[in-house]
């Protein structure tokens, strides 16, 4: 019979072991809260060992069970998590991992490729919506490329719907005394904005203004960083579970790993959860006051019409490393659904061939289409606002939502 590792020893052991993989491969833990001491004891041991830190993950694991002073949902967060990890060092370590596998294993999700029915209903829809005449991919194009915010008013833009977003939040999921967010644009970065949370209740928000922000594009990057999106659900979880439970395992967020997927689906319907669906009136009026002409009613319907096509760069990726396909193949198929020039779906390869973030992709697609799936099939007498604040505050992992 075992008698268990307590709970605190098992939460201290797991930080440690996180905090080791980003001596593996930093940036794999994306922000650590927790005791400092930790983070220096980390720093004075010699480099670790993969393989190691797999045999470190599954031994964590089969503690879990055992462990005293963990309810049932804090056990199957920390089991969700180190079975990421044992993944993860196994990778590291050299060991050949499927794709489909390596995506359950990290955020406890199984995926298969999308419809290309669906695909081509997406089409149609965009078709309607842009009006006009000619190649679909051009009039897409020449649309994003009208619709891009000038530099110089990129700030205030971001500010603006900070500051609307924030009014909302506060006033909906309240927000602790003297939760702040920095806004930098930023330029040369792989993406198009970031979160970094600093703890304390604090975020830098970094935007790149290299990818020529879109107006149909800034509100949703503003609530998916910010209000109601990762900084909102950093400073809560901080406030309810770190601070008000002492769950200490919420002082880590590690990158491949099921908090992952649910923080991008959450951030995902950020906008969706404080602005329902018809979010382009309320932004139209806010760049009405800064004196940018916005059609937020258009721009509503392309957007949905394109979210149809989000499963086609995790098709993409299972092409790649599922089925092997050539590089070519892969590239033409990005082109053809996502309505892409063949320059911009090689830009998406780099990410998707990355060893350490070819599975991130499942994190948008699943997470997306999991929590929407969740936050619209609840109870008649639960509000979304409600729904949405569970996210928010709750250690949830993919299979308690299923």
């Amino acid at each position: 019979m075992n008698a268990g590792m307590d709970s605190g020893t098992l939460i201290r052991e797991y930080l440690l072991l996180g905090l080791r993989f980003d001596r593996v491969e930093e940036g794999y833990v994306d922000s650590f809260t927790g005791d400092a001491a930790l983070r220096r004891q980390v720093a004075d041991e010699p480099t670790p060992d993969p393989a190691d830190l797999a045999r470190q993950a599954q031994r964590l694991l089969e503690e879990v069970p055992h462990a005293d002073g963990l309810d049932a949902q804090r056990s199957g967060y920390l089991a969700a998590h180190l079975k990421a990890l044992a993944c993860a060092g196994r990778k590291f370590a050299g060991q050949d991992v499927g794709f489909v596998e390596e995506v359950r294993e990290y955020f406890d999700v199984d995926i298969a490729k999308g419809d290309p029915d669906r695909y081509r209903d997406a089409h149609r829809r965009l078709d309607e919506a842009l009006g006009g005449s000619g190649p679909l991919a051009q009039r897409l194009q020449a649309y994003r490329a009208a619709e891009e915010i000038p530099p110089e008013r990129l700030e205030e833009s971001i500010h603006a719907f900070s500051s609307a977003l924030r009014d909302t939040v506060r006033a909906t999921y309240p927000l602790p005394d003297g939760e702040t967010i920095t806004y930098e644009v930023v330029t040369d970065k792989p993406w198009s904005g970031f979160n970094y949370y600093k703890g304390n209740y604090q975020s830098t928000v970094a935007v790149n203004a290299d990818l020529k922000q879109q107006m149909s594009n800034l509100p949703r990057l503003v609530a998916h960083e910010s209000y109601p999106g990762h900084h909102t659900e950093h400073c809560r979880k901080e406030f309810g579970l770190v601070e008000g439970k002492n769950q200490d395992e919420q002082t880590i967020f590690l990158v491949n790993t099921p908090q992952c997927l649910m923080a991008e689906g959450l951030a995902d319907l950020a906008l969706y959860a404080v602005q329902g669906p018809d979010w382009g009136a309320w932004a139209s009026e806010i760049y009405a006051d800064l004196g940018l002409r916005f059609d937020g009613e258009r721009s509503a319907a392309i957007s949905e019409a394109a979210a149809a096509l989000a499963d086609v760069r995790q098709d993409a990726a299972l092409m790649l490393h599922d089925e092997h396909r050539d590089v070519d193949d892969v590239a033409a198929y990005l082109s053809r659904w996502l309505l892409v020039s063949d320059e911009r779906a090689r830009q998406m390869l780099r990410f998707l061939s990355s060893p350490l973030w070819r599975a991130y992709t499942s994190t948008y697609v699943e997470g997306y289409r999991l929590l929407k799936a969740w936050l619209d099939d609840r109870p008649a007498e639960v509000s979304l606002t409600e729904r949405f604040g569970r996210l928010l505050d709750e250690p949830l992992i993919p299979s308690s939502l299923r």
